[in-house]
């Protein structure tokens, strides 16, 4: 039985934590090609959420075949990138990212900020290239977006990521219904009070999908460019 300090044996009969692969994007890590693990459920709510059948939803793949599967593509692909739901969340994330450094893969995490304790330990051990974090609305709204009480473990996981020297990104889902424009300017001045200096993306929602909450459509029509300042520049995310 594999502890959590014990290597990922690739006979083992290990759990499915892993919701679907997609082998190849050229989108989602910068300037490299990639493939993206969806790990499934997530201890977030948000209303606008694109992926309900990931976040309600049970894996399917196990630790091993993604291991097998990442064997096979050795030299043909740069990176992996951990996404979900909350790929955080599993215990045995580390270890699947210490296995995949080993490969000579660059590593890219995907979160929502809620586990702080795990990205201090892949930040110690090196074992992360790049960060994708979500900042999901500003400390007003934060519960009633997301429905839960993760607004503290976000600021520390930023706060963490802030004094590290790995490459990262913030970025916000916007829709009319449950942020503004004056929600957006709290939340880069939020961010110009922690000293972050750089791109603040942004992407709109995308209507006519499912989500997990039933939404209006959303009227995508902010002005960016205004929302910037000396130190952050707004970019969109189409």
């Amino acid at each position: 039985m594999n502890t959590n300090k014990e290597p990922i044996s690739r006979k083992e009969n290990v759990s499915t934590p892993i919701y679907s692969l997609t082998p190849f994007t050229l989108l989602d890590y910068p300037n490299k090609s990639a493939c993206i693990l969806w790990f499934a459920g997530c201890n977030m709510r948000c209303l606008y959420c694109y992926n309900p059948e990931i976040v309600l939803g049970k894996g399917t793949l196990s630790f091993e075949k993604i291991l097998s599967f990442l064997q096979s593509r050795k030299n043909l692909l740069d990176a992996v990138v951990c996404s979900g739901g909350e790929c955080l969340l599993h215990k045995k994330i580390i270890q699947l990212i210490t296995e995949v450094k080993k490969m000579g893969f660059l590593v890219k995490i995907d979160t929502n900020g809620s586990s702080p304790e795990a990205i201090q330990q892949l930040l110690k051990q090196n074992l992360i290239d790049y960060i994708a974090l979500d900042f999901k609305a500003p400390k007003s709204k934060f519960k009633s977006i997301t429905q839960s009480d993760l607004y503290d473990s976000f600021e520390k996981t930023l706060d963490i990521i802030l004094k590290s020297k790995t490459p990262f990104e913030i970025r916000t889902t916007y829709h009319s219904q449950l942020l503004s424009n004056e929600d957006l300017a709290t939340m880069i001045h939020f961010l110009e009070s922690k000293k972050y200096t750089g791109n603040y993306y942004i992407q709109y929602f995308k209507n006519n999908v499912e989500t997990l909450s039933k939404l209006g459509r959303s009227y995508n029509r902010i002005d960016y460019k205004k929302l910037s300042t000396p130190t952050i520049k707004v970019v969109l995310r189409e």
